[in-house]
């Protein structure tokens, strides 16, 4: 039996699904992933674990995130295609439930235009400025316009009351990504309440990511 065309982007997305289970950023079916391939985006389908989904069960979406084929796609999808229209240059995203970044993004007072401070240079080189969408439930597709709009100009989002979205050029840049959102998020919650120097904007001036 012949393998499909997208056989080799559906062995990256179900590595990296592994992967994003096996350092819990996400638990039992929470998160998706995605890559495109050709026209069309490659998902995760609704209801799967990432750490269980196989390459064989993967959801086919077009650019607006409609499903094309496999399994029913996870009802994020939209927010992947949306980051996807945004970004031409990037090819997959990663979203998450990490506990620490989703405990940040339910914080009242926090600036929305940018969420976390350069508390470190990886930080500022892997994600620059964090800005925070407002809140929709989740699977409401008007929450597409707005994750669109704002990933034009970043490649990291975090989505009020719910976690983080992640673009990148490939699979395994968008899991660095997310997991330096997780861990700088982290970081903040434990300094919370503690004066702390973070980097001037000139110096993150110097570091910002460089494909933004």
């Amino acid at each position: 039996m012949s393998l499909p065309a997208d056989q080799p982007e559906r062995e990256d997305l179900i590595a990296v699904a592994r992967a994003v289970a096996a350092r819990s950023l996400t638990h039992g079916s929470t998160g998706n992933v995605s890559l495109r391939a050709g026209a069309h985006i490659l998902v995760t389908p609704t209801g799967s674990s990432l750490a269980t989904v196989r390459a064989d069960e993967l959801s086919v979406v077009d650019a607006e995130g409609q499903h094309v084929s496999g399994g029913k796609p996870s009802k994020e999808a939209f927010l992947h295609a949306a980051m996807l229209r945004a970004r031409p240059y990037d090819r997959a995203v990663v979203h998450t439930h990490s506990t620490h970044a989703t405990a940040v993004s339910c914080l009242a007072g926090v600036d929305r235009d940018d969420v976390l401070p350069p508390l470190t240079a990886y930080y500022a080189m892997r994600v620059g400025r964090l800005p925070l969408v407002p809140y929709f439930a989740p699977g409401d597709s008007r929450a597409a316009a707005a994750v669109e709009a704002l990933a034009r100009d970043h490649a990291a989002l975090l989505l009020s009351n719910h976690g983080p979205v992640v673009a990148a050029p490939d699979p395994g840049r968008a899991l660095e990504v997310a997991e330096e959102v997780e861990e700088t998020a982290r970081l903040f919650l434990l300094l919370r309440g503690t004066r702390t120097r973070p980097l001037t904007e000139a110096r993150r001036g110097a570091l910002r990511p460089a494909d933004r």
